[in-house]
């Protein structure tokens, strides 16, 4: 499992740490993993142009150590000092008696484009706001270069809490982090300012419960529904799909597809569609009556595709067991009636639905995911799942927020979301909590949608058919 802490949380774990070491023993530390990275970078580091962009504060002095390691090695490196009077003096005399020089900004141009590697130590995690106007044209000078940037710890003017960019910011092509990962190294938009992260353990104690977590293959086998050799098509769970219109049938087809491969023994079907979900899956148990008289299930899916079937949507929540709302359900879902229920409720909505949902922008949700997510739970007093270039999914209750770390760009095609529902609908059924079902459900459909795509435009149809070989990949 891959965890983030706040910031507040590792300065907590650094200050008890430090208590314990030699004075500057954590620096030199994060120094010299932060050294190793920029040469493995670099490749070649004798006579190879390296520029140092120093803040105030410990982030400066962490690149002023490493490049002093650096210029050990017979690189060309110079300090681009924004703050001389309060530059980490340790540092900058390390990088002096190795060989490197240092430099005012007004040269900082000149000296980033003959660069071929760029160190970003302007600000720490307790930046906020986006970069100060004289450090700004510093980030733009590396962004216009030639030069690999690495940020140290996290590229500076990114909010190490949240995510969000709020001004100007450096676009790192590797940000080294030192301890354990910080929320905005995961969560977009900052997560796109980070290029390729790499931690650096230096020895923090850190809380059992983080911030925020990201499943990795190992975690996503062991949540993985395996039938037994007594299970049958009903103890392996029954899950029903209240989807499609007349409009749109081709949502119930889909979210049937997903349902299909998600480890429940059998999907039914309710609703206007079903020609055309037999048609394409004569598999499925198909029911001519609403939900409430539709038979047993362990779980329902409601909403892609319903148009504006609200009596769908209302004698779905009133069942007593899990649900996952999504697309129309989600405009249609009474917030009284989510936050009644007794059984687990899961709501995928895409960043326009969470921000109707809200009564804010697309961009305000776009722009403070992790904020979002958050509220939508709380509000509803349901467990959400919020889809984008990272999901995101939040308990009602709090605690660590799973983000995923699987996708495809070419992931946003019509219909994609409605696979996904019928995936996590069928966990749910599986027997996997709410929160399980949407981050497991979120990780397989992510690796699908690489497998299908393969580098090339994909239909839903096609991620579909991939998750049977995202799940063998992940148990393999």
């Amino acid at each position: 499992m891959r965890t983030a802490y706040s910031v507040e949380t590792v300065r907590t774990a650094e200050r008890e740490l430090m208590a314990r070491l030699p004075e500057g023993a954590l620096m030199q530390r994060a120094a010299a993993g932060l050294a190793a990275a920029c040469a493995e970078l670099l490749g070649r580091v004798y006579a190879s142009r390296v520029v140092l962009l120093i803040g105030s504060g410990d982030n400066g002095g962490d690149a002023l150590y490493a490049g002093a390691r650096l210029a050990r090695r017979g690189a060309g490196v110079t300090a681009v000092l924004l703050a001389p009077e309060r530059t980490h003096a340790g540092g900058l005399a390390a990088l002096r008696r190795a060989g490197g020089t240092s430099a005012a900004p007004a040269a900082a141009e000149r000296l980033i484009r003959r660069a071929d590697l760029v160190v970003d130590g302007i600000v720490g995690i307790g930046g906020k706001g986006g970069l100060r106007p004289d450090a700004a044209p510093l980030a733009e000078f590396a962004a216009d270069s030639r030069a690999a940037v690495v940020a140290v710890d996290l590229p500076s003017g990114i909010e190490a809490d949240t995510g969000e960019v709020l001004g100007a910011a450096v676009r790192a092509d590797l940000t080294v982090t030192f301890g354990t990962h910080k929320p905005g190294l995961l969560i977009d938009p900052a997560r796109g300012y980070a290029g390729s992260v790499r931690l650096v353990d230096i020895g923090l104690e850190l809380p059992a419960e983080a911030e925020l977590e990201a499943l990795q293959h190992a975690d996503v086998a062991a949540r993985l529904p395996v039938p037994g050799a007594e299970s049958d098509k009903y103890r392996r769970g029954v899950v029903g799909i209240a989807a499609g219109s007349a409009r749109y049938p081709g949502a119930a087809v889909l979210a049937v597809s997903g349902a299909l491969r998600g480890g429940a023994g059998a999907v039914r079907y309710v609703g206007p569609a079903a020609d055309a979900v037999i048609a394409r899956f004569p598999e499925t148990l198909v029911s001519g009556q609403g939900p409430a008289r539709a038979g047993r299930v362990q779980a329902w899916v409601v909403g892609p595709g319903a148009g504006d079937d609200a009596s769908a949507v209302a004698e779905v929540l009133a069942a007593e067991v899990p649900v996952l709302v999504d697309a129309d359900g989600l405009r249609l879902a009474d917030r009284d009636a989510v936050r009644a229920r007794s059984a687990p409720t899961l709501m995928t909505p895409h960043a326009g639905e969470a921000a109707a949902l809200l009564g804010v922008s697309r961009q305000a949700v776009e722009g403070a995911r992790l904020a979002s997510v958050r509220e939508l739970a709380g509000l509803y007093g349901a467990t959400v799942l919020l889809k984008g270039a990272t999901t995101l999914v939040a308990d009602a209750g709090g605690g660590a927020v799973r983000v995923n770390s699987t996708g495809t760009a070419w992931l946003a095609t019509a219909g994609s979301g409605d696979v996904l529902s019928g995936l996590a609908g069928s966990l749910l059924a599986a027997g996997l909590s709410a929160s399980d079902a949407g981050s497991v459900a979120a990780y397989l459909h992510g690796l699908a949608g690489r497998f299908a795509a393969d580098g090339a435009p994909v239909g839903a149809h096609d991620v579909a058919s991939a998750i049977p070989d995202a799940w063998r990949d992940v148990r393999d």
